[in-house]
């Protein structure tokens, strides 16, 4: 069984004072010094003594140390979390992908400003509300790393397509993390394809202390990738398609973002969606199913799939939030196994508030600490009053204006470590 745990903290040499050294053996060890002599030398920090050493028997090792990722589920609890930056951030042009996965009231906001910054002013309250939300995790506890600031005005050009980039503020949508194991999801906008610089960094440094590192294949973007003519001329046009199991992305090349992927220890749940084609669902199967893990394809009555968070976001040892504007068509899968299935609240965000690149349905989007608090809109008292039902404490934070780039609370986090080990619950 798969373990998680805290790190071990720095060792503190203990006290100088008489018989205090009394518990400690001391690691001295034959050493060559200068000219071919020989010395002891002390070669370690100071341990507790061990009866088990003076009496001849050999010591049991000292326990290795707790692996600096791993995570397993959505709601053990949380020990180290990457939260996405607002700064930098890009509108993305309005291509085939963006149209297929946006509203229709949207696009005329991105036809103006594909390619230009974000509306300053929103821009700045998005990013005190995301340094309070920073501010409310550290006070909770847990350990909070962000990625690498990075201009995304700055086009790039591969041989298939050029393009702006987006923005870093997502890190659910690129990174997974299954174990110890990270892993560096192939997303399909265009504008995304770049943005794992923002990620390197810290990757690199989780990897030299001991996690796993996985890229999965990087996609062409080629223009074979995307349904050219996708026959889309409104949300209507779109709910019509999605029913017939049409989306904008081929089979050309596999493709998924992380958010289309939801974790239950040994199950993990994925959908088919705008973002996310079989064939990246069949790399994640291929790649996690000989380590023990159990990959589902499920699907929901939803007319512009992108995403799995904000309509089925599994919140604890067999309880899941299903949105009920689209409910799941597996779900007497679940319901066989004994979960409790809730339904949450209608949004109360106003249809006034610009959401550019995502629905209201953010009010579910919510990021548990553990199993008993979960980190929820300051805005939404409906859902509140559902997780104290539930006995579930709520940590209220604004994110509103933060919202409106796409995404909730979980969606601008990636969760590295949570204390807890690897269990079936289906």
């Amino acid at each position: 069984m798969g373990q998680c745990g805290s790190r071990l903290r720095s060792a503190r040499m203990p006290h100088v004072g008489g018989a205090v050294f009394r518990k400690y053996k001391f690691p001295f060890e034959n050493l060559p010094l200068e000219n071919g002599a020989k010395g002891v030398a002390y070669a370690g920090a100071l341990k507790p003594w061990s009866r088990s050493v003076h009496s001849g028997v050999s010591a049991k090792p000292e326990d290795a140390r707790a692996p600096v990722v791993c995570s397993y589920n959505e709601w053990d609890p949380l020990e180290e979390v990457i939260v996405g930056r607002v700064e930098g951030a890009c509108v993305p042009p309005f291509t085939v992908e963006v149209k297929a996965t946006t509203y229709e009231k949207s696009w005329s906001f991105f036809m103006k400003n594909g390619g230009k910054p974000f509306p300053s002013e929103h821009m700045r309250k998005a990013v005190e509300e995301v340094e309070e939300f920073c501010n409310i995790l550290k006070h909770e506890g847990v350990t909070v790393r962000r990625p690498d600031p990075v201009d995304w005005s700055e086009v790039h050009k591969t041989p298939w397509f050029e393009s702006p980039g987006l923005y870093a503020s997502m890190p659910r949508d690129i990174l997974l993390v299954v174990g110890d194991e990270i892993i560096e999801c192939p997303m399909a906008w265009r504008s995304r394809f770049f943005e794992y610089r923002a990620y390197r960094s810290l990757i690199k440094e989780y990897f030299r202390e001991g996690a796993n590192w996985t890229t999965a294949p990087k996609p062409t973007m080629a223009d074979e990738l995307y349904d050219q003519e996708y026959p889309m001329r409104s949300a209507e046009d779109r709910q019509k398609l999605a029913t017939q199991g049409k989306f904008v992305t081929t089979e050309f090349e596999p493709c998924f973002d992380a958010a289309d992927f939801m974790r239950a220890g040994r199950d993990i749940f994925a959908q088919r969606s705008q973002v996310t084609n079989y064939m990246g669902i069949e790399w994640m199967r291929r790649h996690l199913e000989p380590k023990g893990y159990n990959v589902h394809t499920i699907s929901f009555e939803d007319g512009s799939p992108m995403h799995i968070d904000a309509t089925f976001n599994i919140i604890g040892p067999g309880l899941v939030l299903s949105n009920p504007d689209r409910p799941c068509r597996q779900i007497d899968m679940f319901k066989k196994a004994g979960w409790t299935i809730v339904h949450p609240p209608t949004p109360e965000m106003p249809e006034s508030h610009p959401m550019w690149m995502a629905s209201r349905w953010l009010s579910m989007n919510v990021l548990m600490i553990d199993p008993k608090r979960v980190v929820c809109d300051s805005n939404e008292v409906a859902t509140q009053k559902m997780f104290e039902k539930l006995g579930i404490q709520t940590i209220k934070v604004n994110l509103r204006y933060a919202n409106s780039l796409g995404g909730g609370f979980h969606c601008w986090t990636c969760d590295v470590r949570r204390r807890g080990g690897l269990e079936s619950y289906l």
